[in-house]
């Protein structure tokens, strides 16, 4: 079973070399680095750091460009690839040492079509605990996952539901609600590291309510191309 790993970024240059990194040593097949038009310095820094092992020790890796949008990115870089599974990860998201061997235990049967991880913050406030723990509870209940999961899936699957719909927002959660109809899917319990800045810099409590008003508009039916001028930081 081959395993590519897929980052899109914008503007990531306080994070993006110690993603790549990272993953790079988590023993992947290939990773995959699709920048949406950064005008800061990602793009040089998504090759290999410097410093850590050398480069014939990491995965390979690959730099694609494409115009901004997530769906886009996330969608390119499926493209490119061609190993069996597809892993869709954050540019500020770190994956446990352990990933690669549990994505292959979670795909060991081969009615499974995909998962994700559990999440937590690297902040240690309350306030992302909170968050982690309900984020996590609502997506083992309901099945849909978001990107802060570490998404992944198998290639032929993604190809058979046509990739991420190119919508402005909301692409993850409405991907998993189809995945979860073409057949089981994961919810692992081993935990995937993200960034608590979105939360902290509009504040948590600011940061649920958005999120939640943007979902309960998104379920009752109105547009991501509407909803994306609530919010912000569309990528």
């Amino acid at each position: 079973m081959t395993i590519t790993v897929i980052i899109p970024t914008l503007n990531e240059e306080a994070t993006i070399a110690r993603t790549v990194r990272h993953t790079a040593e988590r023993g992947f097949d290939q990773v995959i680095v699709v920048d949406g038009g950064s005008t800061d310095h990602t793009r040089t820094l998504a090759g290999v750091p410097a410093s850590g092992p050398q480069p014939s020790a990491l995965s390979p890796i690959r730099l694609l460009s494409t115009p901004r949008g997530r769906a886009t990115q996330l969608n390119a870089g499926a493209h490119a690839s061609r190993d069996d599974v597809l892993l869709f990860l954050h540019a500020d998201t770190r994956l446990p040492d352990t990933a690669k061997r549990h994505i292959e235990s979670a795909l060991a049967d081969p009615a499974v079509v995909g998962g994700r991880f559990d999440v937590r913050f690297d902040s240690p406030s309350a306030w992302g605990r909170v968050i982690s723990t309900f984020m996590n509870l609502r997506s083992r209940l309901t099945r849909i996952s978001t990107g802060d999961q570490a998404m992944f899936v198998r290639r032929r699957v993604f190809e058979q539901l046509g990739g991420f719909s190119d919508i402005p927002l909301m692409e993850d959660i409405e991907f998993s609600a189809r995945l979860k109809h073409a057949g089981p899917t994961q919810a692992l319990r081993e935990t995937v590291t993200t960034s608590f800045r979105r939360w902290e810099q509009q504040g948590p409590l600011k940061t649920i309510l958005l999120m939640w008003t943007l979902r309960f508009l998104y379920w009752i039916g109105v547009s991501p191309h509407r909803l994306k001028n609530f919010y912000a930081a569309v990528r």
